[in-house]
């Protein structure tokens, strides 16, 4: 580890961990961070966790996870496996409940939509090279949606990495470039529609319901057909 790193590390074990309060109320929704010391900032928070970082520090960014939330350690284990690639970050510190990592800039494609910017193909076309990378890795690249990948100067990057130890199939990269090809190229892009977040938000819990559905039903079937 980088001497450099390493006032940031006694920062967070002095300062941030001891007053920082972080809750996981729905798994299958952000958590809530009940209060973050000063001067910290909050950058995004996903359903099992939440990233920080310090203003003297803007490179790199802190993941804690939310007490009783799982996959920590196969977070730490996947980055491993990645090691160094240009649409991933990397691990520089691993402590208890906590990652520190190379903080990667941009806006979420989720964010893009909202805002009515613009996602050239070749954005597409990186995060599909990354996935094929993570996949040569022994990686199941998983739950690729709009918030978990990014934009910044025209090139594609992944931010979230946290469930692809997860084998199972997973269809939101493949569903989301086909509403990319079909729907957003065609109509949305040339007008820079902008999609209101509970609109955006709608979509979202009516894709996972579906989803979750559709994983219901294909269970019954095999328990039925099952010898």
């Amino acid at each position: 580890m980088d001497t450099y790193i390493n006032p940031l590390i006694e920062n967070i074990h002095q300062e941030l961990l001891p007053a920082f309060q972080i809750e996981s109320v729905d798994p299958h929704e952000p958590v809530k961070v009940h209060y973050l010391p000063d001067p910290w900032r909050l950058l995004g928070k996903g359903n099992y966790a939440a990233v920080v970082y310090h203003p003297n520090h803007p490179n790199v960014v802190v993941k804690i996870y939310a007490p009783g939330r799982p996959g920590f350690e196969e977070e730490v284990e996947v980055y491993q496996r990645l090691g160094s690639h240009p649409a991933f970050s990397q691990c520089l510190y691993v402590g208890i409940g906590f990652l520190v990592l190379k903080r990667l800039y941009g806006v979420t494609l989720y964010d893009c939509m909202h805002l009515g910017v613009r996602i050239p193909i070749k954005v597409i076309r990186d995060i599909d090279e990354a996935l094929d990378y993570a996949r040569r890795r022994g990686l199941h690249p998983h739950d690729i949606h709009g918030r978990n990948v990014m934009m910044h100067e025209g090139k594609g990057f992944v931010v979230d990495v946290s469930d692809f130890l997860h084998e199972e199939t997973c269809s939101k990269w493949n569903n989301l470039k086909k509403a990319y090809y079909w729907l957003y190229r065609p109509f949305f892009s040339p007008i820079k529609l902008r999609i209101p977040y509970f609109l955006l938000d709608i979509v979202r819990r009516s894709y996972r319901r579906c989803a979750s559905f559709k994983t219901t039903c294909c269970r019954l079937v095999r328990s039925f057909i099952s010898p």
